[in-house]
């Protein structure tokens, strides 16, 4: 039995070795190149370096990539970048190959097309690394509107009530019989992971699941292996730079007398 609900609250003192990494592939469905997209006169990649790099809880930040135009767009800005295999399917592949050159205790997923990362989230994500049974955590966001709930393109969440997750899903879950009983808290995904070192080697090395294939969905190989995810919930709010339109909105709030 899980223990009562711990209402996401979460030690924040961590006597712990935390390297971010950032995979980084110049190969883009609906965005090639992304990683080098201009935004205010720097390389997307190094909005997120920089971002990662003020966490007050982040050790070092490397971008993880297997294409020379991403590697010395780095170098040329100063950051760490190690070369990887062109062969890895994901980016938690890319992940574990750094993984296994580093001796820190906690690695932490950043995705490398978020140039407005809040490096306050990455201070969320490791806090439950503090009860030494955690391995793999992640973040969640309340949903507030039905357009967020319906759209397969945000990824959502259930949980138990300890915080743990249940189930990811592009479907609008939980489904609702009875609206008369109202709604309980509907959750999305924040895709901001972290790892145990030694659990994200054993994760990489696991065959990938049939529900990770359907809902193209790599954290559900953990739950499928019966790897326990710990979510905390985060007011954060990502903006994944996935298509031109997304790329020109991040453009207009960096640009912007505001943007931080």
């Amino acid at each position: 039995m899980h223990p009562p609900s711990t209402g996401f609250a979460v030690d924040t003192k961590l006597p712990l070795e935390i390297v971010a990494v950032i995979p980084a592939r110049f190969a883009s469905t609906r965005l090639p190149g992304k990683a080098l997209a201009d935004i205010d006169g720097k390389p997307m990649i190094e909005h997120v370096y920089r971002r990662a790099e003020a966490s007050p809880v982040v050790s070092q930040v490397i971008v993880a990539t297997d294409d020379l135009r991403i590697a010395n767009a780095v170098h040329r800005f100063g950051g760490r970048v190690q070369l990887t295999s062109p062969d890895h399917a994901t980016g938690t592949d890319r992940l574990a190959e750094v993984a296994t050159t580093l001796s820190c205790d906690v690695v932490i997923n950043v995705q490398g097309d978020e140039p407005l990362l809040d490096p306050r989230a990455l201070t969320e994500v490791v806090a439950p690394f503090s009860d030494s049974s955690i391995v793999m955590t992640t973040l969640c966001k309340r949903i507030e509107r039905q357009d967020e709930f319906t759209n397969p393109n945000v990824v959502k969440v259930v949980l138990d009530r300890a915080g743990f997750a249940l189930y990811f899903s592009r479907a609008p879950i939980p489904h609702v019989r009875d609206t008369q009983n109202g709604w309980p808290p509907r959750y999305r995904h924040v895709g901001v992971y972290a790892y145990r070192r030694t659990a994200l080697l054993v994760l990489a090395g696991l065959e990938p699941t049939p529900l990770e294939r359907t809902e193209f969905l790599e954290q559900l190989r953990a739950l499928e292996h019966g790897i326990r995810i710990k979510t905390v919930e985060t007011s954060y709010d990502s903006i994944g730079v996935d298509t031109p339109a997304d790329l020109e909105h991040v453009r207009r709030l960096l640009a912007a007398p505001t943007a931080n």
